[in-house]
């Protein structure tokens, strides 16, 4: 089985560097130009047979402009909504304390919001029913920069320097091959 995972076009949090976690916004300009570029690199590759996605407006967005260009079906799956951040939510990236709470595995972010724990065990189940249900597809899942790191320790060890340093790009891409 095949599973493509890309993180939801740019919003203007993104693009101001402020922490966008249970915040439901839609996609800027931009935004709406990486989806539409997205879109044209999975028509391109024609081997997506399903969409996934978070039920947050910027990821329904992003998958509903690749679905439209490849003609696809889109399945939500509320697991893939991005991490709660709590009282970090809205405040600018580099907010001190933000960087070591994302590493803190069993510290609820922001005093308030989801421990990485709690991420984990919600991404990881989706990935284990997606699997599943379904193994003779291949999946692209539009998600979060949170979750989208998380997909990628379901796939890949992670140092917890790793985790804390790896990023996704705005409609990047990633491929992962199942067993």
């Amino acid at each position: 089985m095949i599973i493509y995972s890309t993180r939801h076009g740019q919003t203007s949090f993104n693009r101001q560097e402020i922490i966008l976690g249970t915040t439901d916004i839609e996609l800027d300009g931009t935004g709406e130009e990486q989806a539409e570029e997205l879109a044209e690199r999975i028509a391109a590759m024609g081997e997506i047979d399903i969409i996934i996605a978070s039920p947050m407006k910027r990821a329904q967005r992003t998958a509903a402009v690749v679905a439209g260009r490849c003609g696809l079906d889109v399945v939500t799956d509320e697991r893939l909504r991005e991490w709660d951040y709590g009282d970090f939510e809205g405040r600018s990236r580099f907010t001190e304390g933000f960087a070591d709470n994302k590493v803190n595995f069993g510290v609820r972010m922001g005093s308030s919001g989801e421990s990485l724990l709690q991420l984990s065990h919600r991404v990881y189940s989706a990935l284990d029913d997606i699997i599943e249900r379904y193994h003779d597809k291949t999946v692209l899942i539009v998600s979060h920069g949170g979750v989208c790191r998380v997909i990628e320790t379901y796939f890949n060890d992670m140092t917890t320097d790793r985790f804390a340093n790896w990023f996704m790009d705005n409609c990047g891409l990633i491929k992962y091959i199942t067993e």
